[in-house]
């Protein structure tokens, strides 16, 4: 599927239409960010492993009844998704209390939260992404109550579901953050991507940090490995292709 115009260039990924009016390619570059783009690398093949990643939870979730944006990964680091008008509200489900929660909030750090805590933030880099309520929602014109109930409810389920299929590889789910789109015919899809850069990933023995988040605090040299580490982990043997 041959690339075409460039629709969105993120911090990450390059977004491009498609032959297929339907449909998107979406490359993951090998970029890294932290601090809203204020500090940025290129870590080799990072894209492809995010890609990957990206691609089995995806499936994962797709055999749980989740509706997702893949289509298919003819490259490492190249996905074709659904094309969807994407909702600019960036959907936050905490497991454990850490980062910015225990920094705005008197949650002590490490705190299981039960049930697990759902935040949505405006997703718009010039206003560095302002945390919102659905009074702000309904303000901004971005979804109704009903569309918003959808999105938590399905925040929920994919939580449950990766909660299990991270636990049974060893790893414990802190916190992820998802993105939705609605399709062609206004049915609200799971989007954008779920891998280490957008989750909090502990190893459930060590409590080592296996994500972004080593980036943030300046372990450069150990952000692919971790991120390896997820893939070995998460991808059987048979699917791997780096």
């Amino acid at each position: 599927m041959d690339k075409k115009e460039l629709i969105n260039c993120g911090k990450v990924k390059s977004v491009y239409n498609s032959s297929d009016d339907d449909k998107v390619i979406i490359e993951f570059r090998d970029d890294i960010t932290a601090g809203d783009g204020a500090r940025k690398e290129v870590m080799t093949n990072k894209g492809a492993y995010n890609a990957i990643i990206s691609t089995k939870i995806f499936k994962v979730l797709e055999e749980n009844g989740i509706e997702t944006q893949f289509v298919d990964l003819p490259e490492p680091n190249v996905m074709i998704a659904k094309k969807l008008e994407m909702i600019p509200i960036e959907v936050i489900v905490r497991n454990i209390a850490t980062g910015s929660l225990v920094r705005k909030y008197p949650i002590a750090d490490g705190t299981r939260l039960e049930p697990p805590v759902v935040e949505m933030d405006y997703k718009d880099d010039e206003y560095h992404d302002p945390m919102l309520n659905f009074s702000l929602i309904q303000a901004l014109g971005i979804a109704t109550q009903e569309e918003v109930d959808i999105l938590i409810e399905k925040a929920l389920k994919i939580n449950e579901i990766l909660r299990k299929f991270f636990a049974d590889a060893g790893i414990v789910l802190v916190d992820f953050k998802i993105e939705f789109g609605k399709d062609k015919d206004g049915n609200i899809i799971l989007g954008d991507e779920i891998s280490p850069d957008g989750c909090r990933l502990w190893d459930s023995e060590t409590l080592e940090m296996m994500d972004k988040e080593l980036f943030r605090k300046g372990k450069d040299d150990e952000v692919m490995d971790a991120y390896i580490e997820v893939y070995n982990r998460i991808i059987p043997d048979e699917e791997k292709v780096i």
